[in-house]
């Protein structure tokens, strides 16, 4: 059961950025593929064919997380929110990205305080291995590596948690100095919060510099465009995913941007798994890569390199039919010609005020604000 849970989870509860791309250029098969699964082809196809056993499946896992929590304290994992639940759904870590806030919490109703030491602990050793850490059950985490939060927290003395020992110091210090309680439904919910530091995308960016100034170099997309997609979509978390199935620091869509990667690029058949996509330099790769494949294939008829540069950026999220479409819904060569017939900041207009989708005229914004923040050395 839990197997096939995990397998279609993520379709349904996650939350995600290429939507608009799959639609416009692509006839999607959304049964997904997920990695918390050990083995994809056990899946029988009735399970993603019949709604009401799909249903079951959905209602199982959404309601050992709401028996625990009720219906309004629920959480799952999404791009820039990593959430494990741990101990019979009783213990829970969520990382909030955005608030640059760490919460541990515990609804045990027994020994809370020691249900919620372990948890903290856990969250504090999580590696930075996805592959290891099934966000979608309560699956123990084996504690091996370097921690997913290295250097992010820091302890009462100022210093990085890396070994168990710090670990186990700081949650005893964390709660002698830090408990708090409320009340989840009705029981008591025991809980601590961790700011990360204050340069904590920073610190999770510095770790893949490396990486993006290979890609950089192979694919000759700017390392500051790579730097500022990574940051809107996923902030840096390598845990990303998203309910489009797409995996990773750049979230990337086996389907769609990683089969054109393999095929048009790599020349090789297939399409990259969701183990090969959480792979953070495999990821960096294909997301730079399908860049390249924007550039000189979908919107190799732009003129203006800085207009191209608007348009990429657009089509990573909405699709190169969605730059298109902001032109001329009808007719893609007139679109073309009505772009390349505008100045760059003209494009950038259109595609930040009438592209079709509200989410790709925002990923344009984003994203060129980031390309100067990184610029001006913020990320």
């Amino acid at each position: 059961m839990n197997k096939r849970l995990c397998l279609l989870l993520s379709l349904f509860l996650l939350n995600g950025c290429s939507r608009e791309f799959i639609e416009q250029l692509y006839d999607v098969d959304y049964t997904t593929t997920n990695r918390f699964a050990n083995n994809l082809a056990s899946l029988p196809g009735q399970f993603t064919k019949d709604p009401a056993e799909l249903n079951r499946l959905i209602g199982s896992f959404s309601g050992k997380v709401k028996r625990q929590w009720g219906d309004d304290n629920a959480l799952v994992s999404s791009k820039r929110q990593y959430v494990k639940y741990t101990d019979g759904y009783q213990s829970r870590a969520h990382v909030d990205f955005d608030r640059g806030i760490v919460t541990i919490e515990t609804v045990a109703k027994t020994e809370p305080e020691k249900h919620l030491k372990e948890a903290i602990t856990t969250t504090l050793l999580t590696p930075d291995n996805p592959a290891g850490v099934d966000l979608y059950s309560d699956q123990a985490i084996e504690l091996k590596g370097k921690p997913f939060l290295y250097e992010q927290v820091l302890d009462q003395d100022g210093k990085p948690i890396e070994w168990s020992w710090r670990a186990n110091q700081f949650a005893d210090h964390l709660i002698n100095t830090k408990l708090k309680k409320k009340k989840i439904r009705y029981q008591q919910a025991y809980y601590v919060e961790i700011p990360l530091v204050a340069n904590s995308s920073k610190q999770r960016g510095y770790k893949y510099a490396s990486i993006i100034k290979d890609a950089s170099r192979r694919y000759d997309i700017p390392e500051d465009l790579i730097y500022a997609i990574i940051k809107t979509e996923s902030s840096f978390n390598p845990y990303a995913v998203s309910h489009a199935n797409a995996y990773g620091l750049m979230q990337v869509i086996p389907k769609t941007a990683g089969a054109d990667v393999f095929k048009l690029v790599k020349k090789k058949p297939g399409i990259p798994s969701p183990e090969y996509l959480f792979d953070p330099r495999s990821n960096i790769d294909t997301g730079t890569a399908y860049f390249y494949i924007l550039r000189n294939r979908y919107l190799k008829d732009v003129k203006n390199p800085t207009s191209l540069h608007y348009s990429m950026i657009s089509a990573y999220n909405g699709g190169a039919g969605g730059v298109l479409n902001t032109f001329n819904k009808n007719d893609r060569k007139r679109a073309m010609n009505d772009l390349n017939s505008l100045q760059p900041n003209q494009v950038y207009w259109a595609l930040t005020n009438k592209h079709p989708k509200a989410e790709a005229r925002r990923y344009l914004e984003k994203v060129t604000a980031f390309q100067k923040e990184f610029n001006q050395g913020k990320i």
